[in-house]
């Protein structure tokens, strides 16, 4: 076939080098609605030779157990996405209320029937590893979810072996919205139930709720650990993916170079 070039056209040599993911590559399974996440991420993850990959997947904007059930046929479909044919290190998926509906196990196999064998991770499996690696018994749970969700995040972490002090609600159920909860609302919840003495550790659960740069401010109030569905993601998911840069503006969990599992 001849090669074909335009008048005043060189063509000059190049190479190849490694990419943006020459320690590491990360995919992100992210919802439609969702405006928080990916957002706090890139505060995160930044390490130089790390990157993130976004797929995006439909959902209702109403976050009840029926909406998030039915996401599950479609992760397979958005971990296909994420940058075909190139190798990934660890995929997340990113949705705490369905992780803990549709189950952990079952979001991994969805992951793996398109990406074999990879190490996968969730806001609420990130969670449950963040509390333990901190040494937490009991946790206070503070959350925008309905109760049907509240019920099932308590749980999953009783089932860890982890106890649940309080479960505190905003009780806002479009995730369309949640992004909009503000600074204040936040930092006054945790600030009101996380300082009691019956709890070791705050999670504030739901990826859309705007935390990461809350986080050391609410831990130097209350004296406890705090974290968030977002901030404990990225960091199990460096972790996974073998980055142990430690972030202590980020609060103490980063100061752990691996998770305990």
């Amino acid at each position: 076939m001849t090669d074909v070039r335009r008048v005043g056209e060189t063509v000059v040599p190049y190479m190849l080098d490694e990419g943006l993911d020459a320690r590491a590559a990360i995919g992100l399974i992210v919802l439609a609605t969702e405006q928080t996440l990916e957002h706090e991420w890139r505060q995160i993850v930044t390490q130089p030779g790390v990157a993130s990959y976004v797929s995006r997947m439909s959902v209702s904007p109403e976050s009840d157990t029926a909406s998030l059930s039915a996401l599950e046929p479609d992760i397979e479909r958005a971990a296909r996405l994420i940058v075909p044919d190139r190798r990934l290190d660890v995929v997340a998926f990113g949705c705490t209320s369905a992780s803990v509906v549709i189950g952990e196990q079952k979001v991994f196999q969805r992951i793996r029937a398109v990406r074999p064998d990879i190490a996968c991770t969730t806001p609420i499996t990130a969670a449950t590893e963040a509390l333990r690696t901190l040494g937490a018994a009991r946790v206070t749970l503070i959350t925008p979810y309905a109760t049907e969700i509240n019920e099932g995040t308590k749980a999953h972490f009783e089932a860890c072996g982890i106890g649940v002090s309080r479960v505190i609600t905003f009780g806002h159920d479009r995730d369309d919205t949640t992004a909009r909860i503000d600074r204040n609302s936040l930092l006054s919840a945790i600030l009101a139930y996380g300082r009691d003495d019956s709890t070791d550790a705050i999670f504030v659960s739901c990826t859309s709720l705007r935390m990461v740069n809350l986080i050391r401010i609410a831990e130097e109030v209350t004296g406890k650990p705090v974290i968030s569905s977002n901030s404990a993601m990225a960091w199990h998911a460096l972790r996974l993916a073998r980055i142990s840069a430690k972030l202590p503006q980020f609060g103490p969990l980063f100061r752990h170079a691996r998770s305990r599992t």
